[in-house]
């Protein structure tokens, strides 16, 4: 029997782009769809408020916006249903109680569903200790498409995070210079937002070194990546007991 969808978001560019993925592979099913804005050719009843979705599933795919994330998480709650969150841009205030709903249901939340990302962060935790010890210096360029709203994107964090828990947490970010005029402190991990085009997403983590620089980059060319991601994750939290779970579990 296929993994059974809500796809919250099924209007939006991520949101298509699972539709189209899921249409081609027989091991999955959207059996509803969640979104604001109207469309049409889906295949699936969609509804504007996931309250009034009735239908059977077995996992949500959140690719919507972080307004809507507090009434996604009761509907899960209520449903005992598995959420995977790819939403970014997240409050606090939301963080938490996500993480407070991953001690009664599963959830997957993920800043970047792609393998290529997930493998880069495993890649980090053993190249930033040794390159910091040698007194490189980090900073962090993502770039995406003109409509993206959040930056720093999440990926751009999870990585500074990813580092970060590397080096015992003892860096700080920042994210503009332009208020200072003072020599670049070691401790930090500069995070810069290009934003332009249609850009599907870029990242590079530079490590400035003396008369040496290492950067290592992953280029996004295509959202299907993201989309193919999403689905693997569905299916691997089908039936899954309460708790956070991450990409890496997937791939793992």
């Amino acid at each position: 029997m296929p993994v059974r969808i809500i796809l919250n978001g099924c209007f939006g560019r991520m949101g298509q782009v699972v539709s189209s993925l899921a249409e081609k592979d027989e091991d999955v099913e959207i059996v509803a769809g969640i979104d604001r804005i109207t469309g049409s050719g889906n295949s699936f009843p969609v509804f504007k408020d996931i309250e009034e979705c009735e239908e059977a599933a077995d996992v949500i795919v959140d690719f919507s916006l972080p307004e809507g994330n507090d009434t996604l998480m009761e509907y899960a709650l209520k449903h005992s249903m598995p959420v995977v969150l790819c939403t970014t841009g997240l409050s606090e205030s939301q963080t938490e109680n996500v993480s407070k709903a991953a001690e009664k249901i599963a959830v997957l939340r993920s800043a970047n569903m792609s393998p290529g990302i997930n493998v880069l962060m495993k890649v980090l935790k053993e190249v930033a200790p040794v390159l910091s010890e040698a007194g490189f210096d980090i900073e962090i360029v993502e770039k995406h498409h003109r409509e993206k709203k959040d930056a720093p994107s999440g990926t751009a964090l999870a990585l500074a995070d990813c580092i970060n828990s590397a080096l015992d947490e003892s860096f700080s970010y920042v994210y503009d210079r332009s208020s200072r005029s003072e020599r670049r402190p070691s401790k930090e991990i500069g995070i810069s937002a290009v934003r332009g085009g249609t850009i599907p997403g870029d990242h590079d983590i530079i490590f400035a070194g003396e008369d040496e620089t290492v950067t290592i980059s992953h280029r996004a060319y295509s959202r299907k990546i993201f989309g193919s991601g999403a689905i693997a994750a569905a299916k691997f939290l089908k039936g899954k007991g309460a708790g956070m779970y991450s990409m890496a579990d997937v791939m793992s």
